[in-house]
């Protein structure tokens, strides 16, 4: 019995000895660490800029109205064309507007020969009523009567200018410099005054860009305006990847919108290539004081767990340490961080696949100058 326990004892022995010869190492314990690109975080001066929604509008709109009535006998603008101020839009017919003039004008002359009369009459009967040769009541009637006739030649006058202006309404001119619309009213159509809109003209440069910051954007604004005055608003149309016009905040409403919770704001902008037309979709944004020191990092370097952002900081022993931040601005395929770095910090920007838990061991690469997107090349002010 105890010949046949040793040799059983013997062979399981032997096996165990075999079987661990022929275990494979644990391959995390013996594979190298990830190589990764790492890169030390910037510190700049930049603008905060805030993006709103926005929309174009002219800086004057005007409906053209005719001041006279009557039938449209000629159309003298090309519709949608720019027209300056005092040009020729539509004339209205100008007959019954000429004849009523030269029957004010001949008012006028029988007025005037009118008061010749009674002026030379009062002046015989203020002569004769020093002699007595007439009563003073007669020289006071002959005085009345010149001062009718005087009455009678300032309204004659002033039919002769009213006559005057209307034939002149006749003439249907812009009032400002700008773009032309259909003309609503054609030849031969008629025209009531006040009242019928023949086109409208609207101005080109400059516009006006409307947009609605939230009240908590506006107080922010109101609290760094009491200490500077520096305002720069950038804008772009719906087709353009970025901004390039420059604008001017010239207008903040004087309450906020209770329902939206916004507050009216307008910049004006210069129009010159005539792109901004009214009533287009515009992408604003706008910075209110002066550059201040931020801390960026490439965007590319930024993960995201759920609705948490996050980076993997390099630390001392070359782990990667899961760090949680908040996000700003991207600039330059940079984004500000407002907070969870510092300025000594180094993260982690490429090789990010291979980092599957917090503290993972790493070997550590310094990413080329060219792709570490850490270089910032101006301030953000000057970026259109």
């Amino acid at each position: 019995m105890r010949v046949r326990l040793v040799a059983v004892t013997g062979m399981i022995t032997t096996a165990l000895l075999i079987s661990g010869c022929n275990k494979k190492p644990d391959p995390a314990s013996t594979s190298p660490a990830p190589s990764v690109e790492v890169a030390r975080v910037t510190q700049q001066a930049v603008k905060t800029w805030d993006s709103f929604n926005g929309r174009v509008s002219a800086t004057d709109t005007v409906s053209i109205l005719p001041r006279v009535g009557g039938y449209i006998t000629r159309v003298a603008y090309r519709e949608g064309s720019e027209v300056k101020k005092g040009d020729l839009l539509f004339v209205i017919d100008q007959r019954p507007y000429r004849t009523a003039l030269d029957s004010a004008r001949a008012q006028l002359e029988r007025a005037r020969a009118s008061l010749a009369l009674a002026s030379q009459q009062d002046l015989r009967a203020q002569q004769l009523l020093k002699s007595s040769a007439v009563s003073k009541e007669e020289a006071e009637q002959k005085r009345a009567a010149r001062d009718q006739s005087l009455a009678d030649v300032h309204t004659a006058e002033s039919a002769v200018a009213a006559a005057t202006l209307n034939l002149e309404f006749t003439e249907v001119r812009s009032p400002i410099n700008g773009r032309t619309g259909r003309a609503q009213l054609t030849l031969g159509n008629l025209a009531v005054a006040d009242q019928s809109e023949l086109t409208s003209v609207v101005s080109q440069n400059p516009v006006y860009v409307y947009f609605d910051p939230d009240e908590h954007s506006y107080l922010n604004y109101l609290k760094t305006l009491k200490t500077v005055s520096g305002t720069s608003v950038r804008i772009g149309l719906a087709n353009d990847e970025t901004l390039p016009y420059v604008g001017e905040l010239n207008f903040l409403d004087n309450q906020v919108n209770a329902t939206t919770g916004t507050v009216r704001a307008r910049a004006t902008v210069d129009n010159s290539e005539r792109l901004l037309t009214p009533g287009l979709y515009a992408k604003v944004q706008l910075s209110v004081g002066d550059p201040a020191p931020a801390i960026l990092v490439p965007d590319r370097a930024i993960l995201t767990d759920q609705d948490k952002h996050y980076v993997y900081v390099l630390s001392a022993d070359n782990t990667a340490q899961k760090r949680y931040i908040e996000t700003g601005q991207l600039i330059d395929k940079q984004r500000v961080i407002t907070s969870g770095l510092e300025r000594n910090n180094t993260i982690i920007v490429s090789g990010l696949h291979a980092l599957h838990a917090d503290g993972t061991a790493v070997t550590p690469q310094v990413a080329a100058p060219g792709n570490t997107d850490v270089q910032v090349p101006r301030l953000v002010q000057n970026e259109h």
